[in-house]
């Protein structure tokens, strides 16, 4: 007999047809003796219409801890819903919204952190037979304020609940069967991984991959709760993600490859060589709350230099503005910008004891005739950028070097 937190997105839970779906299969796991605690997000599409409501009467502008009031409501009405189903097929089932259970967190409305829960009431009822059903994403804070834990936060709620409880493993739920080498709709030939460790999934998420909200991976990392990805509807074992190295000896180099075509490419050139320079140039784009990602700074010639860096497409304007004011404060040559590019990177704890990783993803990239304009390396993967029409070619061909496909079925 197992503790297990299930949790379930909003696709999932979309339609009533498909409540009372997971109702059935929350049913099954029941039968076979499992503690059962489910965290549900609101019905796909219900926090947006929420929020667009907010906005209508705010110009744009919600207050943050009354948005949080009102985007709550949409797990609530899931939770409620769930618990209806379950009692409805003779599963004993109660719903609780992340208030009731004391799930405390800080003050941070709409991307509020998880500091403590309280799973007194959770182990009572699960003595007394029930399924748990929670409210994932919403949490309340020291003063009773009802806050939210921001986008994907019904992941972190999951991870949270079976860390407190000490769950068995924690089975995410979602519109896909697992954790893949990289993204099938680029590469038919990706495979699902039967298991991945979390510093690999880590990287993964935050290079591009969307299976996992990063801070739920980062969670379960940190508290080693065993995290299953599975298909909501689909029956099979998914990718378990888990501390677990052990196999080394056969653990493949690379595990997968992630992409990200949201990159933008800024470049100062002719800044005067001396000391304190890139603090002068990044400092403002930090002070505008813009996130970098990979620089690059050129050798110097002339007592001047090149330096280039990149961000999130959607800052690449504000990043241009900072950028262009501080090349008239420094007397900077020139500044340019490229918002066609896209980062492309292999993730794998294999690399750690294989040499050479580096050099075999640059050839692969070469026989293809794609430009490498930017490098960044780390104990688990090697990013670079290129140009983004390039992308899914490199994917591909990185793919096959590092031989991730799929052995071809016969007949075909």
């Amino acid at each position: 007999m197992a503790l297990i937190v299930q949790k379930f997105g909003g696709t999932s839970v979309g339609t009533v047809e498909r409540i009372q779906q997971v109702a059935a299969k929350v049913k099954k796991f029941r039968e076979n003796g499992d503690d059962i605690v489910v965290v549900v997000s609101a019905m796909s599409g219900e926090t947006n219409r929420l929020i667009d409501l907010a906005k209508q009467v705010s110009d744009d502008q919600p207050v943050p801890r009354e948005l949080d009031v009102m985007v709550s409501t949409g797990e609530q009405v899931t939770i409620a819903l769930l618990a209806m189903a379950l009692i409805k097929i003779g599963v004993p089932a109660v719903s609780y919204t992340g208030n009731q259970v004391r799930i405390l967190t800080d003050s941070a409305h709409n991307k509020a952190r998880i500091l403590q829960i309280d799973d007194q009431k959770l182990r009572a009822d699960l003595k007394a037979g029930r399924v748990v059903v929670v409210a994932g994403f919403q949490g309340v804070d020291e003063h009773g304020n009802i806050t939210t834990l921001g986008r994907g936060g019904s992941d972190t709620t999951g991870v949270a609940l079976a860390a407190a409880l000490k769950a068995d493993e924690c089975q995410i739920y979602t519109d896909v069967d697992g954790v893949y080498t990289t993204d099938p709709r680029v590469v038919s030939q990706a495979q699902r991984l039967e298991k991945i460790t979390f510093e690999e999934m880590l990287e993964m998420a935050s290079l591009g991959s969307k299976v996992l909200q990063i801070r739920s991976v980062e969670f379960a990392g940190k508290y080693n709760v065993p995290l299953r990805v599975l298909h909501s509807f689909q029956e099979g074992p998914g990718t378990l993600i888990t501390l677990d190295e052990e196999e080394s000896m056969e653990q493949p180099i690379i595990s997968g490859i992630a992409f990200n075509r949201d990159e933008a490419k800024l470049t100062i050139r002719g800044v005067p060589d001396i000391p304190g320079v890139a603090f002068k140039i990044l400092g403002p784009i930090s002070a505008a709350n813009i996130e970098v990602d990979m620089i690059v700074q050129n050798v110097s010639h002339d007592n001047t230099t090149d330096f280039t860096f990149t961000v999130h497409r959607n800052d690449y304007n504000n990043a241009l503005a900072v950028l262009e004011n501080t090349a008239r404060e420094l007397g900077a040559r020139e500044v340019i910008g490229d918002t066609k590019i896209a980062k492309v990177s292999i993730v794998g704890v294999g690399m750690r004891s294989h040499a050479g990783v580096a050099s075999r993803m640059f050839e692969a990239l070469a026989k293809e005739n794609i430009n490498i304009q930017m490098i960044s390396t780390s104990e688990i993967k090697v990013s670079v950028v290129i140009e983004e029409k390039y992308l899914e070619l490199a994917v591909r061909a990185l793919h096959t070097a590092f031989e991730l496909d799929a052995p071809a079925r016969q007949g075909d």
